[in-house]
């Protein structure tokens, strides 16, 4: 079984923040597989879906980003799952938009959700980071990740979660490089050429 972890702050305030995108993501992997409805387990949201051959947990924390490692470390002890069969889908400030990076492991950048998890459960899980840019400017950071997407950026943020959704069961079945493939050539098809660049800055 995997846990696949989505970040992001509840509340319909939150809902379109870039911080969000993990969510945003989560949700599209929730309706392409039609996994059961969503409800109230360890302190978020969970269902279960069917991805390929393997069985997964869909987790959206909700004890807002800075304590997400609460919500995912009573998941992965529920359902006594290897930290590295948890996949954390978050946004990425230092990877531009609509590109993609699967990463083990490493350091947490900052991101207060990753730091948590790695707190409460360990630092060697998958991270699937989702870009969304840089402000420019590190004063400008915290305003801009709880800022909503811009109407320019939503075509571009709905083919990336679709993306993600369509080639997630590789993910669930240990093929990070091929899933990252996959989206990307997606988001390529999708006219969206700059993504035909895996990575950016570490």
């Amino acid at each position: 079984m995997r846990l696949i972890v989505g970040l992001g702050n509840p509340g319909r305030a939150y809902a379109r923040n870039r911080h969000n995108i993990g969510f945003l993501a989560l949700d599209e992997i929730a309706r392409i597989h039609r996994a059961s409805p969503f409800r109230r387990r360890f302190q978020g949201e969970a269902a279960e879906v069917s991805l390929g051959p393997e069985r997964a947990i869909l987790l959206k924390p909700q004890t807002f980003m800075n304590e997400s490692g609460r919500a995912v470390a009573e998941a992965q002890r529920f359902y006594k799952i290897a930290l590295n069969d948890v996949i954390v889908l978050h946004d990425e400030l230092d990877l531009a938009p609509a590109r993609i990076r699967v990463k083990c492991g490493g350091g947490n950048a900052g991101h207060n959700g990753l730091r948590s998890i790695t707190a409460h459960c360990g630092n060697d899980y998958r991270r699937v980071r989702l870009g969304i840019g840089h402000p420019g400017d590190k004063a400008l950071v915290h305003a801009y990740v709880l800022n909503d997407f811009a109407k320019s950026e939503e075509p571009w943020v709905e083919d990336l979660c679709r993306a993600v959704a369509d080639a997630v069961a590789l993910l669930a079945s240990g093929e990070n490089e091929s899933f990252q493939n996959g989206v990307h050539l997606a988001m390529v098809g999708r006219g969206w050429a700059d993504a035909a660049r895996p990575g950016g800055r570490n």
